[in-house]
């Protein structure tokens, strides 16, 4: 039989009794063992009554443990102790499966290691990089903020190097957004995105988009929860390959103009879209921060993103780093400081660009020739409607083919498939016609 705990046993172990106190008193008390798996909590009511405080404090307590998986439970049946520690999980990405041999994987949308430009003499320069193995915790290195600046789309106050465009959002949504917060997203947007706001525990405020880019009069509501952030992709959409307009940057600009909303714009596909950069840095250089990844465009081992802001901000999120890594690799920094210089690596990065642009544009037009609905526009991935997305997969798993479904990408109920194309160099009247079957066409 499973143990239980009064609401008086918590008196005299309880000391804070702040929501943040009583989550980790109680989290403390599970892991040592004295609340052990299987005890059945107090009723929310008498808690709050012993320890004299309201409902909702221990309300949002335990929702903070429920988050952490440490407790489950809710309402008449009571509120249990379900583990003893927690173990993040990025639960989007973490369900991607492992497929076997003649499995076409289209799942992951990567670049082509083969068209990736060469590290070697760029790591070999890397390895004399300024102040190399010093504990100084530097944003970024001067040479390569003298290189990323020549192109940036605004003129900012400071630049973080990060280790990637991922870690770059992990980082400043810990650093600058407290659980709970609302985020206002677009939607579709990133699974790994939607992973790290569900981990932090925000409150997700999706934002329709067209082909055009987040509609005004979505965020224009999403604004009215008062959110803490505004992230969008400001060039090309990495799910559904399609770019913002400057026409249609600007009536975000006009939604966003009268709030104090943070605007995070991730450009993780980078120079893989042919789209001129563009910033609401220019209107509101006070609370964007813009990203700019280059794991798509020149190896993601380089693990390698800059970020810009006001020094304020910057320093906000370079001090939250200062708990793990400190800084990111100066190797790395220099090395993607010489390719940004070399000739031939632009060259390279152009004809990558050209070559996904076309097995992209290869697949939609064999999708549009059987009567699907799949939009053109560049990157790594096509977006694909569909009538039913367990259908979908299904019929696709059984004509050897992997995909995700739009699911993934979306708080909401989809109805579309996310086809990686960045690899697909063949086939495509094949897997056209699979996915048209898939697709209820």
């Amino acid at each position: 039989m499973a143990e239980s705990r009064d609401a008086n046993w918590f008196t005299d172990r309880l000391t804070d009794r702040s929501i943040r106190g009583i989550a980790l008193e109680t989290g403390a008390l599970i892991r040592a063992g004295a609340l052990p798996v299987g005890t059945k909590l107090p009723p929310i009511r008498d808690l709050a009554f012993a320890l004299g405080v309201s409902p909702a404090t221990i309300s949002e307590a335990w929702s903070e443990l429920r988050r952490q998986k440490i407790i489950s439970g809710r309402g008449r049946n009571g509120t249990w102790v379900s583990g003893d520690r927690f173990v993040a999980k990025p639960n989007r990405l973490g369900s991607s499966g492992n497929y076997g041999e003649g499995i076409l994987n289209l799942t992951a949308a990567v670049p082509d290691v083969r068209l990736l430009p060469p590290l070697a003499e760029a790591m070999a320069y890397g390895a004399s990089a300024e102040n190399l193995n010093s504990y100084e915790r530097n944003r970024i290195l001067p040479e390569l903020e003298e290189e990323v600046r020549k192109a940036w789309p605004y003129e900012p106050e400071a630049f973080l190097a990060t280790n990637g465009g991922y870690n770059a959002v992990y980082t400043l949504v810990h650093a600058l957004l407290p659980p709970g917060a609302s985020v206002a997203i677009e939607n579709p947007t990133g699974m790994r995105i939607l992973d790290i706001l569900e981990d932090r525990g925000v409150r997700i405020v999706p934002v329709e988009c067209d082909g055009e880019g987040p509609l005004p009069s979505s965020l224009a509501a999403a604004m009215k929860s008062r959110p803490a952030a505004f992230i969008f992709q400001p060039r090309l959409h990495s799910v559904t390959g399609q770019s913002v307009s400057r026409e249609r940057l600007e009536a975000l600009a006009e939604v966003l103009k009268e709030s104090d909303t943070l605007i995070v714009e991730d450009d993780g596909v980078g120079d893989i879209s042919a789209a001129p950069r563009h910033s609401l840095g220019t209107r509101f250089p006070n609370r964007v921060i813009h990203i700019l990844s280059f794991s798509k465009t020149h190896g993601p081992d380089l693990r390698l993103a800059v970020l810009s802001s006001t020094r304020v901000i910057v320093e906000q999120i370079q001090s939250y780093r200062s708990f793990s890594a400190g800084w990111t690799s100066r190797i790395l920094q220099a090395a993607t400081a010489w390719l940004l210089r070399d000739p031939a690596t632009r060259d390279s990065v152009d004809h990558a660009r050209t070559v996904y642009h076309t097995r992209r544009a290869h697949l939609v037009g064999a999708l549009q020739n059987r009567g699907v609905h799949a939009l053109h526009g560049a990157g790594l991935c096509a977006w694909v409607p569909v009538s039913s997305e367990p259908f979908a997969m299904v019929t696709l798993a059984a004509h050897g083919i992997a995909i995700h479904p739009g699911a993934k990408f979306s708080n909401l109920p989809t109805r579309h498939l996310r086809i990686a194309t960045a690899t697909l160099s063949d086939r495509y009247e094949k897997v056209a016609d699979s996915i048209a079957l898939a697709a209820g066409t």
